[in-house]
């Protein structure tokens, strides 16, 4: 029996991709009567679960999750609506007297929450977006990245050169509101009580684990799950299908490239992925608290937290 204190306590799950933050949510929320919601935007999509490593039907089943499945590929959301989401899902859980805890693998989510981001919230402009889009693919992720260094030199600062994606959501922030994206993207401080974990292994490691779970993701119907998704017209263009191995496995499936170029570049892409990662999660950081992933890792989470008296045994 477990007694769960009286205090707006979040816990938070961060690191790289690959390295078990499901895993260990679902270990701790059996123990410490937590409910979990998904910071992972590709979590959000229903029809993809094999190429975003979604967790199982047994183990959505066996602790509350939110904010998994519930959104169609071609639907649109942005950072503000995934912070009014979680704020609101944070606030149910505490009153119902649980212990809410957050992971995924977007930190950019995760970031905005646990330092409070004030985000402008407005409608989508598809066809703005359709024409940013095409704009930085004729100029390229760079190019874009520098149209947006003429109108905003601090967001262009804090946004990866590559990721053309944030760019165009920048840009869209910037012709739709008339003011700067940086100047939107303001913090008001954490509204809860964080305690951040931050799961780490040795990268040469995390790197052959990444490599079994994309050939396991290939094993496992990648390819059909890709199939079907064009069939029902989501198409490889969609921000929903950018992640890694959705639009390898589509180009391998218009015949672009074949099935091992399609593997090396799933291989190659998760790697720049975890460097990412590592930026927006510095080891440096002294307000996470980092643990070797382990056998061991619950137990001795599990006792920081005990000791910390976010919660305890009866």
């Amino acid at each position: 029996m477990l007694e769960t204190p009286d205090h707006k306590t979040v816990l938070v799950i961060v690191g790289p991709t690959g390295i078990g933050k499901s895993d260990l949510a679902i270990e701790l929320a059996r123990q410490v009567n937590g409910e979990i919601i998904s910071a992972d935007s590709r979590y959000l999509y229903r029809g993809m679960n094999i190429g975003t490593a979604k967790p199982t039907f047994d183990q959505l089943g066996s602790v509350i999750h939110h904010l998994v499945d519930v959104a169609e590929p071609d639907e649109c959301w942005s950072l503000a609506r995934f912070l009014k989401e979680t704020r609101k899902k944070v606030n149910e859980i505490h009153r119902r007297k649980r212990i809410p805890i957050l992971t995924g693998g977007t930190g950019q989510y995760i970031r905005a929450l646990t330092e409070g981001w004030r985000v402008p919230e407005f409608e989508t402009d598809q066809k703005l977006r359709r024409v940013l889009n095409q704009w930085g693919q004729s100029i390229g992720a760079i190019g874009l990245h520098e149209k947006l260094r003429l109108l905003d030199k601090e967001a262009a600062g804090f946004i990866d050169a590559s990721n053309m994606r944030r760019t165009v959501r920048a840009l869209e922030v910037i012709f739709t509101t008339g003011k700067r994206f940086s100047d939107c993207r303001r913090k008001d401080g954490p509204a809860y009580d964080f305690w951040i974990i931050g799961l780490r292994m040795e990268r040469e490691k995390l790197y052959e684990r990444i490599d079994a779970r994309i050939d396991h993701m290939i094993a496992a119907g990648l390819e059909e799950e890709v199939r079907n998704l064009l069939i029902k017209g989501y198409g490889a263009d969609l921000p929903a299908m950018s992640a890694i191995g959705y639009r390898e496995m589509a180009r391998f499936i218009n015949g672009e490239i074949d099935l091992e170029s399609a593997k090396a570049l799933m291989r190659k892409n998760t790697r720049n992925l975890v460097r990412r990662q590592a930026n927006w999660f510095k080891s440096s950081n002294p307000e996470i608290r980092w643990y070797e992933t382990g056998e061991q890792t619950t137990i001795q989470v599990l006792d920081d937290l005990a000791a910390a008296g976010i919660w305890k045994k009866q």
